[in-house]
């Protein structure tokens, strides 16, 4: 069942207001931290502007992969809910986690069911469990029916190149939250009326359940 999604790669004050003033706002809405190679990047001085919006009824998530302790201090003191991380142990997650009191969104990047199965050595460490494709900046697919079988006692998100015409009554029974990214934009930037058009399907698709 959905029950909520994520827009990830917010990188301009237009945009966020946007999402956050939606009449059906997302449930978590993601900056890319410190993954340069994206375009969807957002530098410490552009962070520090963009989140001084209130959230309303969003959480902020920061994305991090393999995050150092430079980038942790630098956004510390920000007001994220949550911190996606993908390419730590169980471990360094554990650290992370202790040390700057932050739920976690575990990214796990998956291309077969050996990937899949890493679920399990994160479980005292994941608030949510999400499943991505292995191409970081590039929007790439994995095969989403992988995680159909698996039973996870807390929430599961999928992305991996989710476009904003996908019937979303595919992903019922797989995932709890969909989380989007390439999929709103027109040209690489962020298009308002797709945003508007998947959060209004993701409204749809809750009420139908």
């Amino acid at each position: 069942m959905i029950k909520g999604s994520k827009i990830c790669g917010i990188s301009d004050l237009e945009t966020l207001n946007f999402i956050i003033n939606h009449p059906y706002p997302p449930q978590f809405i993601g900056f890319i931290c410190n993954y340069k190679k994206s375009s969807r990047y957002v530098g410490i001085k552009e962070l520090n502007e963009l989140l001084k919006l209130e959230k309303k009824k969003s959480k902020f998530v920061a994305v991090l992969v393999k995050p150092d302790e430079d980038i942790l201090e630098a956004i510390k003191y920000l007001p994220f809910d949550y911190y996606q991380i993908y390419d730590c142990t169980a471990e360094e997650i554990k650290e992370i986690k202790q040390n700057y009191n932050k739920k976690i969104i575990t990214a796990l990047t998956i291309k077969d069911e050996k990937d899949v199965e890493k679920y399990q050595l994160f479980s005292e460490v994941a608030d949510i469990y999400l499943f991505d494709s292995k191409g970081y900046e590039k929007s790439m697919a994995f095969d989403h029916s992988l995680i159909k079988k698996i039973k996870i006692n807390k929430p599961l998100m999928i992305a991996g190149n989710i476009q904003v015409n996908d019937n979303l009554e595919n992903y019922k029974k797989i995932a709890d939250i969909i989380d989007i990214s390439g999929g709103l934009e027109t040209s690489g930037v962020k298009d308002k009326s797709k945003i508007d058009i998947f959060l209004n399907k993701v409204k749809q698709t809750q009420n139908e359940t």
